[in-house]
């Protein structure tokens, strides 16, 4: 016998949001971060090294690497999207805006998968809010809906979502494959074609972008699920059962053949640090979550019965144990976020009108505080009032100039005007839907995240990107130095600088290979060196990363050219 559920509901109270603002809003979250930008430091250009190095043939798609040097990143489905889209699409475009493309698709397959994960979980029987003595409760489809609302706007605010939303990393493909497999799992009752269609092919993309363990510890969960479910409601459970099976087969092939297996749990933890992490990088989604298992605590105690809830919980432990397990714990934390998002969303109908408000308070302080210190750095650096903001960047950006830009001014105007009207959107008296208390936050997180990538946009790109670095490297070299050898550089650094510059780059400091220049990223460990080939080079000068003085390069030039 299944326990009265804790939702109590009317039709009024589920009301959808308007699919042209919902659309909107994710549609400005997606774009933002992704268009405008140089490619940033690391992750992302090491990535876009590999594409190009992938779309132009100079490396091999099954272990793609430039020259001798191995990417850090595991996965190999990151690197085939970004090159695939280089190849195809036209040559007059900037390919790392290109490279970029597929990458905005997954981002927006991601939250369009966990809003249809939560509708279909919020349209089960058990799911379904207390029937009224004379009618008035809230209509399933409604229900669901408003619930898939809520969860979209929880996922959409989490904090942690959006520099690694952004990235054209294995992150965000993994990101995409896991809330596909969400998905699947969550409507095998109500779309079983699309969802064993999307149960087939999730664990294998999520294998090649390098988390095949997780994929096969998802599946073989959702197996034990199937089979341990007693009920004659469900008569395709042996069918769907055999499904599952057979992806868990392909996964495992597919990982051995291409040799995907990777396991390494880190050594030592930093729990202080982690604390601190699972604090923010989920906020506000997780305190929600918390409500959610004690107002339905009860149904808990039947897992079986209650899949609504078993299933997001069941992701939502098996996430944060991969992530505990990972060395990357960012990364591997940014996929605990549809399942939280989720289990966040049936905290909605049994929400108290205080924690409601509360939220909506703390919400409304932290943006707006927030957007206003961004208005304030940006006038400052503008106009030198106020001054220490300015003096600030200044000291921590030797060199920048700050452009102005009146489309990004257009962009920030228009966000922080949406946001007004929200903000008086939710302070008017009214019969708000029930996902009314994610509204501010998304709104907010977005307003940030815009505000970041217009106005501020210059600045994070001379930061975060290569190009001011090796704009003072190329004043060090001749303008045409033939090529230039690199020693002890990443992918990301030596794409860089066949990115930024048309030299011809050698990434190796062997002696066969004969040029008259050298870089490297290790200005101590090549001056300590005292081989015979370190001696062939005379040094020329220390080249200082604008931002961090501690990163330079050390140019060298040989003896005897």
């Amino acid at each position: 016998m299944s326990l009265p559920t804790p939702a109590i509901v009317a039709q009024s109270a589920v009301r959808r949001i308007p699919r042209s603002i919902l659309l909107v809003l994710c549609g400005v979250y997606i774009l933002a971060g992704f268009v405008g930008r140089a490619p940033w430091r690391e992750v992302d250009m090491q990535a876009f090294a590999l594409m190009r190095a992938l779309a132009q043939g100079q490396t091999h798609w099954l272990q793609p690497q430039l020259g001798p040097l191995l990417p850090s990143d595991p996965g190999l489905l990151q690197y085939w999207l970004g090159a695939w889209a280089i190849q195809w699409l036209p040559a007059s475009w900037s390919s790392d805006w290109i490279a970029r493309l597929p990458f905005m698709g997954l981002l927006a397959l991601a939250l369009a998968c966990t809003w249809r994960a939560v509708y279909g979980l919020a349209r089960m029987p058990s799911a379904q809010p207390v029937s009224f003595a004379f009618g008035g409760e809230a209509h399933p489809k409604d229900y669901a809906c408003a619930l898939a609302d809520g969860a979209l706007l929880a996922l959409l605010a989490c904090l942690g979502l959006a520099q690694m939303g952004h990235e054209t990393s294995h992150r965000l493909v993994q990101l995409a494959a896991l809330a596909a497999l969400f998905y699947a799992a969550s409507n095998l009752r109500w779309q079983p074609l699309r969802a064993g269609f999307a149960a087939f092919l999730a664990p294998q993309a999520l294998a090649l972008a390098g988390a095949p363990e997780l994929a096969m510890a998802l599946v073989s969960l959702v197996i034990a699920g199937l089979a341990g479910i007693q009920t004659p409601k469900l008569p395709q459970r042996f069918t769907w059962m055999a499904w599952w099976a057979l992806a868990l087969v392909c996964t495992f092939t597919l990982s051995k053949q291409l040799n995907l297996w990777h396991w390494s749990a880190p050594l030592q933890r930093d729990w202080a640090s982690l604390a601190r992490l699972l604090t923010w990088f989920s906020w506000p989604a997780w305190p929600l979550a918390l409500w959610t298992l004690w107002r339905w605590r009860r149904q808990l105690a039947q897992p079986l019965q209650q899949p609504h809830l078993t299933i997001p919980l069941g992701l939502w432990i098996a996430t944060l144990a991969a992530m505990l397990l990972n060395e990357d714990r960012d990364g591997a934390l940014l996929l605990t976020l549809p399942a939280i998002a989720a289990v966040a969303a049936f905290a909605l109908p049994t929400l108290r009108r205080s924690l409601g408000a509360l939220i909506d308070w703390l919400t409304l302080i932290f943006f707006t505080v927030s957007a206003l210190t961004i208005w304030v750095v940006w006038l400052s650096v503008q106009t030198g009032w106020p001054a220490k903001p300015a003096a600030n960047v200044a000291r921590l950006s030797d060199g920048y100039q700050p452009p102005f830009e009146p489309f990004a001014l257009a962009m920030a105007l228009m966000a922080s005007a949406a946001w007004l009207l929200l903000v008086a959107w939710r302070t008017r008296r009214h019969r708000a839907a029930i996902w009314k208390s994610l509204a501010l936050p998304a709104g907010g997180t977005v307003l940030g995240w815009v505000l970041l990538m217009t106005l501020w946009l210059p600045m994070l790109d001379y930061g975060r990107s290569y190009a001011p670095h090796i704009a003072r490297l190329q004043n060090t070299l001749p303008a045409q130095p033939g090529c230039v050898q690199t020693w002890g550089l990443s992918i990301a650094q030596v794409g860089a600088l066949r990115w930024h510059t048309d030299w011809s780059i050698v990434p190796t400091a062997s002696a066969a290979a004969q040029c008259d220049w050298l870089i490297t990223a290790n200005p101590d460990e090549w001056q300590a060196s005292s081989n015979a080939y370190a001696a062939q080079w005379l040094p020329v000068r220390n080249v200082l990363r604008p931002t961090n003085r501690d990163d330079q390069w050390l140019v060298l030039q040989r003896r005897n050219p």
